[in-house]
């Protein structure tokens, strides 16, 4: 293992240093990322916990039941809530290359309220809020998600932000900075 840490807090360990297992899942996140970027990094470490995070991340990168700002929506408020400089400042450049107005990024980045005339986008805001700040899901808000996005599209919702807190939780725990890169992969 490197002696110094390479991203934030955490010492990547170089290809050749790792063990089989490690070289495993380091190959499986190579295959479901085509890169080694953010918590990937670290998680090269725990090669069981990397080899169910990779595909699991590539399912919200491919085809599945949310939109691009959508998902985005749903990523910045985990980032914002765990305060992570890392994945907050990828995300909140990436959700307004998605169209997000930037007004609306940034009012969830600071913890404001925002609100969105896209019906989709206003539930998927209002059920992340309430995860993020663990809240009990009324029957109101449960009926709207189920009417505007199905028990699929509401499921997508709740796995992205368990796996994003997760990400978020792994930066902040490891302190990266924004811009990090660490080794390069």
């Amino acid at each position: 293992m490197a002696e110094k840490p390479t991203f934030g807090r955490y010492a990547e360990i170089p290809y050749d240093q790792m063990t089989p297992e490690q070289q495993e899942g380091f190959n499986v996140l190579m295959e479901t990322r085509g890169k080694l970027p953010g918590p990937a990094k670290i998680y090269v470490h725990n090669a069981k916990l990397a080899k169910v995070l990779g595909p699991l991340g590539k399912h919200f990168r491919t085809e599945y039941s949310l939109s691009t700002r959508e998902r985005e929506i749903v990523v910045i408020i985990f980032c914002a809530k765990f305060n992570t400089a890392y994945a907050t400042d990828a995300h909140e450049k990436h959700a307004k290359k998605a169209g997000l107005p930037a007004e609306k990024v940034e009012a969830i980045l600071s913890g404001l309220t925002a609100s969105f005339d896209d019906r989709r986008e206003q539930v998927i805001y209002e059920m992340s809020v309430c995860l993020a700040e663990s809240r009990w899901v009324s029957k109101g808000l449960f009926d709207r998600a189920i009417e505007a996005l199905g028990h699929v599209g509401a499921t997508d919702v709740i796995a992205l932000a368990g796996f994003y807190a997760t990400v978020a939780m792994t930066l902040a725990f490891y302190d990266v900075p924004a811009g990090s890169t660490g080794m390069e992969r």
